[in-house]
């Protein structure tokens, strides 16, 4: 176990992988193979989905990577100099072993002093929007992501790192076996995007009754849930209004007013859950729980405020105030540039967690730092924000 900074097991449930070139085409089915590959342009190279380069992340390959925590200083202070993103972050760095595989990436975390950690995949989040119009080629993707993850990042690796699967729920039969593939190898947690679920028919949300199914045996086995930031599609809709075709979501892309404006809102996410409540999901299946992860928390009392101001105009047509599902069936992650002490009042320190975004650049370079945040908060809630809650969550002994 790791020397640790601080008296009581830390849980970090915000960490991420970087990974290799083959690991969305090492176990791509035979006619499947032309559907994600790599192309050099200007001496640099890019992903192609589906014939159409992708600029998403700049350097997919992440040969190079942005130093962790360049970008901190932004999130928390703004930029009054009017420096470019570029200016902001420096120079990178040589992607390090501890980014790429469990091993080396444990010893780090004995370095930074943290017990466990939930490590999520980086560049894959990518794959469902552009696949959105082929179910049957992002099932096919999302396992070939899986099964590399099985062979680099085992979903529990020394009991210690919870790597995390990625379900695409567009075809329901298919998710079940996804599913039970991810269960059997040791998945403890799974990884959805906060979007609507593309099957033939197009897009539904996940939470209506024909899911039911597949959040039935989620239930059932006590899988934790997590809806993390990602492509959600919501691009499209900003187009519209900004007057643009075929633009696509870019993590380091020049900013647009508007659009930045509008994601700001975490419009995705607020749509997630309010159809997670209002179509029942977490009426039918009480137990759910479910992680929001790297989404922030800004939006939270506002959206419950709405949704209880629904339900007080027709009492009839809901099972129970929709605050009160929020409270039992969702735990939040802040964003580390946020006071959580308003998150805590709203929902109990019982359902707020820690998560360092490691080794992003928006994320905290020496991420046990965070307690500082919590400083003059009870001794039990500090424990239970930065590891105890997760611990729990998970099933896991102090």
């Amino acid at each position: 176990m790791p020397t640790n900074s601080l008296p009581f097991p830390v849980f970090d449930a915000d960490n991420h992988l970087y990974e290799t070139a083959d690991a969305m085409t090492k176990y791509l089915p035979d006619d499947q193979r032309d559907a994600i590959g790599y192309i050099e342009v200007d001496g640099r190279k890019k992903i192609v989905v589906r014939q159409q380069i992708t600029n998403y992340i700049p350097n997919p390959t992440f040969d190079r990577v942005g130093r962790p925590g360049s970008l901190v200083e932004y999130f928390r202070n703004g930029n009054p100099e009017g420096k470019t993103q570029r200016e902001m972050m420096g120079r990178g760095i040589d992607c390090p072993p501890a980014f790429r595989n469990a091993k080396d990436r444990l010893a780090l975390m004995d370095e930074q002093g943290i017990d466990y950690a939930i490590m999520l995949p980086t560049l894959a989040s990518l794959l469902e929007e552009r696949m959105r119009d082929d179910p049957d080629l992002a099932a096919d993707a999302i396992h070939a992501l899986n099964r590399w993850m099985v062979d680099e990042w085992p979903f529990a690796y020394e009991g210690r790192i919870f790597s995390v699967p990625i379900i695409t729920p567009g075809l329901v039969d298919r998710a079940l076996e996804e599913l039970e593939y991810v269960l059997e190898h040791g998945a403890r947690i799974i990884l959805m995007r906060p979007a609507p679920a593309w099957g033939y028919q197009g897009p539904r949300s996940f939470a209506l009754p024909e899911f039911d199914p597949y959040w039935k045996r989620i239930q059932e086995t006590g899988t934790l849930v997590v809806l993390h930031a990602s492509d959600t599609g919501y691009t499209r809709y900003i187009n519209e209004w900004e007057g643009t075709r075929g633009g696509e979501m870019t993590a380091f892309g020049k900013p647009r007013l508007f659009s930045s404006a509008v994601m700001g809102r975490h419009r995705d996410i607020e749509d997630a859950v309010t159809s997670l409540i209002t179509h029942g999901t977490c009426w039918r299946f009480p137990d759910l729980k479910i992680a929001l992860i790297e989404n922030g928390a800004g939006w939270v009392p506002n959206l419950l405020d709405h949704l209880d101001h629904a339900y007080a105009q027709m009492p009839q047509e809901y099972v129970e105030k929709p605050s009160d599902t929020f409270k039992r069936n969702f735990w939040m992650h802040p964003f580390h540039e946020e006071d959580p002490r308003g998150l805590i009042e709203l929902l109990g320190a019982d359902h707020v967690i820690f998560g360092s975004d490691f080794p992003h650049v928006e994320g905290l370079a020496d991420p046990v730092a965070y307690v500082d945040e919590l400083e003059g908060l009870p001794q039990e809630d500090i424990e239970k924000i930065m590891g105890g809650n997760m611990m729990k969550l998970l099933g896991i002994s102090a």
